[in-house]
Formats: structure tokens, C-alpha cells, sequence
């Protein structure tokens, strides 16, 4: 990246005031909570922090920063895990915030979709589909919080993937700030459009390396009139993999989630989160979240109570519960959603998102239930996410002082498993700094070359977010508390 002057910064940052308003261009301390990430595990420096509120605001910031050859870093809700949306340590890059950019376009009945600015929080997109009786199906802890553009950028997963896919599957259109200033408008709600290259799709899971999404047209879908939550305990990962697949056979698509969470956490949730409580009598060694969902008002509770007898009857589930009424249900969720949280009160967590096929899931908790105590009596496994798409968080729970020698010896271990069992090292939380150099010996060579074509000619001055996913700068140093 080219060093950019003073003199240059001075000019740009006079010009932006000019474009969106001086009170919208940061900085000083003012930029402080754009240059650390939400969970506090990364930080950078930031040479300005800018506010546009409209498409036409950014697309001007945008081309100006091209001119004056300044990186620009896209940043919504500011929740990723992986570095990738705040600055280096340079102090030369500047933060685009797209937080002002809130507004709902449009809502369509008819055809089922919202429009929505990228800076929408995923809460408000879900609220305004409720207000319509429709379903955004994108389910996520941080959707307080996280922006939709961000969702995009990083192609999210969620709860729900197992039923109505990656954010990807839920985008019918998106408009696109390119890194010299162009607006790209692919906004079209259509389902079906033949006429050449989806080229949203680049930008979806892109990272805001080659371009920034501004809007977004979103699919939405009939919500569920009657829900069914079940809360069951097994032995093993692998009676809980053979539960995915008989229940998959009963209740096919109308299984949105589930869930695999671990004693460990389940404990820790019930010990260190207030008023929260184990669904089952006592500590079994794993247990299993399930939900299941239909657009009729009544009849599941019924088969899925007669489900479960015949799980109990044949031997397949060691106790179990089912929600029955909504505090229960998000009592179980608190559960499977506080494993972090509750586990960052025992030591530091050292975050992972892997996956591996279903199948190969008691595999890798297996081999790093065998090599976690080599670490450290303190050092402890903590495994839990989506068993029905194969995604796990596969995180370890070490102290404090331990973490900034612990972590990466962590990753490697973890990784190798990975790689041994045909896997992926991220499976919903993106590349950013932090997994760049590791995807580099575990993808395809063709597949990077493509990938550097792709920016080289998207991005040809490497000033979109350089130094995320494929770029070549240094890593900024993690922040271990």
C-alpha cells in the first residue's frame, strides 16, 4: 500500500467535511470505537473515520479516497470475528461507517422481499418482515447489533442454515460501491435472471474487498405459526449424529436448527449466567437443541411428541424436554447462545469456526477431546454450533495469562485436524487477517489465482480493506487481555 502523505490526508479529510458534513468526519478519540473490534480481540489505527448517509455519499467518499490513492475499510456493526472490518496499525487507512446508511427502501408483499440500506441492524430487517407476517430467516447471537452489510460481506450463517441457508441464499439483489467510485445496481428483486454472471455473488463473502454494499434486496419467507423447541440429552457425539439423521427422516425440512453443546458449557451457562437454568435434571455428557417449524397453527406438538417416545423407547436420547412456552424456549437458546459468555468468566476464550461432513463430526471432537489436556490441566475444550450443516465452534478455554502462547499453538492443532478430516478452517465467520495466511497452503492454487485475478482487476490499486483475505501485508497482532 502506498504511503499516503499528510499534506494528502489534510486535503481528503477537508473535502469529506465538504461532501457529508464536518460532525460526520472523525477524528482523534473520537474514532476509538471504530478502531477495536466488538469482542475486543483486534485493534488498529485508523487516519480518519467517515459517516456517509446516503449511496451517493459513499460512492463520493469512495472515488475521492481513489484519488488521493487512500485505503478505505467498509464497517457496519463491527461484530466479525476475524479481523476483518478495522483498520491495520498503519494509520493510513480510513474507516467508511455505514452505520448512517439505515433506511428500509421498500417492502413487498407480493413478491416477498425487503430492501434495505447496509447499515440496518439484522434485528430492525427481521422486525419490519414480523410487522408484514413474513420471515427473515437470518438468525444470529449478535443480530442486535450487526449490520446487514456486514452480514453480507461475510456471507453469515446463523441458527436457521440448516433450513434456509447462508445469507447468500437469502440475497436477491445488492448495490455495489466498486473501489473506483461506480455504483453497481443489481437491486433487482427477481428470482430468476439468466442474463449472464451473477455478479452479486462476488461481492457476497467478499469482506468489503471488492466493493462495499451499500443496499440489498432480501428474501423473505412464510414465518412459522407453530414451533416445536426440544431440548434432549445423549451419551455421545455420535448418538447425537445418528439423532440428526433419524430426525431428518421424520421431520425432513422442517427442521430449522440443530444444535450440538457440550456438559462443559451447558454447566458453565447454568453457573455463570444469571437466571439461567439446565432444561434436563442433571449433567449428561452432551446434549442437543432442536427446533422445528410449520406455517400450519396446530399438529407438530403432536408428532413431535410421538417422536420423541419412540426416541426413548428405542434407546436413542437419555432424558429430554420440550419448551412449553416461550421462556423455556429462550432459556434453552440463552443456553446455546451464552457459551461464550459464560465461559469467558472461567478464562479467555480462544474462538474457532470449522466445519467437516456431518459424519466426520465425532471424529474431530474426539481427537481434540485427546490432545486439549496436553496444553494444561487448565486448558479446556469447549465445543458446540450447527451439527446439522456440520459447523462447529470449536473453542478452548485457557488462562488469561496463557492465551497469547496458547492461541496460536491452538489454531495450528486444530487446523491440522481440519485439513486431515477434508474440511474447512472457516465456515461462517469469514477470512479477514486473521485465517488470510492460513487459507493460503489449504486452498487450491488455481482457486487463489482466481481469487487475485478477481482483485487485481476489481481493485487494480489495492485500496478496498487491502490486507483481508487475500492481500499480503502483515497481520495485526491479536488483542489478549
Amino acid at each position: 500500500m502506498t504511503q499516503v502523505s499528510d499534506a494528502d490526508f489534510a486535503a481528503f479529510a477537508k473535502q469529506a467535511a465538504d461532501l457529508i458534513g464536518s460532525q460526520h468526519v472523525l477524528s482523534g478519540a473520537d474514532m476509538a470505537p471504530f478502531e477495536i473490534d466488538f469482542w475486543k480481540q483486534y485493534s488498529g489505527k485508523a487516519a480518519l473515520v467517515v459517516k456517509p448517509a446516503t449511496t451517493a455519499e459513499v460512492a463520493n467518499l469512495v472515488s475521492l479516497a481513489a484519488r488521493f490513492g487512500i485505503a478505505i475499510v467498509p464497517q457496519g456493526g463491527n461484530t466479525g470475528l476475524v479481523n476483518g472490518g478495522i483498520p491495520d496499525g498503519s494509520g493510513q487507512e480510513v474507516v467508511l461507517s455505514l452505520q448512517r446508511l439505515n433506511r428500509i427502501r421498500a417492502i413487498d408483499e407480493a413478491g416477498d422481499y425487503i430492501t434495505v440500506e447496509a447499515g440496518v441492524i439484522l434485528a430492525d430487517v427481521q422486525k419490519a418482515a414480523e410487522e408484514m407476517d413474513r420471515l427473515f430467516p437470518l438468525v444470529l447471537g449478535a443480530e442486535g447489533s450487526c449490520r446487514i452489510g456486514g452480514n453480507i460481506a461475510t456471507n453469515a450463517g446463523g441458527v436457521n442454515v440448516l433450513r434456509y441457508g447462508m445469507t447468500r441464499d437469502l440475497v436477491l439483489g445488492l448495490e455495489v460501491v466498486l473501489p473506483d467510485g461506480q455504483m453497481l445496481d443489481l437491486l433487482k428483486p427477481l428470482r430468476k435472471d439468466n442474463t449472464g454472471y451473477d455478479l452479486k455473488q462476488l461481492f457476497i463473502g467478499s469482506e468489503g474487498t471488492l466493493g462495499i454494499v451499500t443496499a440489498a434486496t432480501l428474501r423473505l419467507v412464510a414465518p412459522a405459526r407453530e414451533r416445536v423447541t426440544l431440548w434432549l440429552a445423549v451419551d455421545r457425539t455420535e448418538d447425537a449424529v445418528s439423532l440428526f439423521r433419524h430426525l431428518r427422516g421424520v421431520f425432513g425440512d422442517l427442521i430449522s436448527s440443530f444444535e450440538l453443546v457440550s456438559s462443559y458449557g451447558v454447566e458453565a451457562a447454568c453457573n455463570h449466567l444469571p437466571g439461567v437454568r439446565r432444561p434436563v435434571d442433571k449433567p449428561y455428557p452432551w446434549h442437543v437443541l432442536i427446533e422445528i417449524a410449520w406455517t400450519f397453527t396446530e399438529g407438530l406438538r403432536e408428532r413431535a411428541e410421538a417422536a420423541i417416545a419412540t426416541l426413548f423407547e428405542e434407546g436413542r436420547v437419555l432424558d429430554g424436554t420440550i419448551a412449553e412456552n416461550e421462556t423455556q424456549r429462550q432459556m434453552m437458546w440463552r443456553i446455546r447462545e451464552g457459551q461464550s459468555e459464560a465461559t469467558s468468566k472461567i478464562g479467555y476464550v480462544v474462538r474457532s469456526d470449522v466445519t467437516v461432513a456431518i459424519a466426520d463430526i465425532p471424529a474431530l471432537v474426539a481427537r481434540c477431546e485427546a490432545w486439549t489436556p496436553d496444553y494444561g490441566a487448565d486448558v479446556a475444550l469447549l465445543p458446540f454450533g450447527h451439527i446439522g450443516d456440520g459447523n462447529l465452534h470449536m473453542n478452548f478455554v485457557v488462562p488469561r495469562e496463557k492465551a497469547k502462547e496458547l492461541s496460536p499453538l491452538l489454531f495450528e492443532r486444530l487446523f491440522a485436524e481440519v485439513d486431515a478430516l477434508n474440511g474447512s478452517i472457516s465456515a461462517e465467520h469469514g477470512v479477514g487477517r486473521a485465517k488470510r495466511d492460513a487459507i493460503l497452503s489449504r486452498k487450491p492454487e488455481t482457486a487463489m489465482m482466481i481469487m487475485r485475478r478477481l482483485k487485481a482487476m476489481m481493485d487494480p490499486k489495492a485500496t478496498m480493506n487491502p490486507g483481508v483475505v487475500v492481500a499480503s501485508e502483515p497481520q495485526a497482532p491479536p488483542i489478549i487481555p
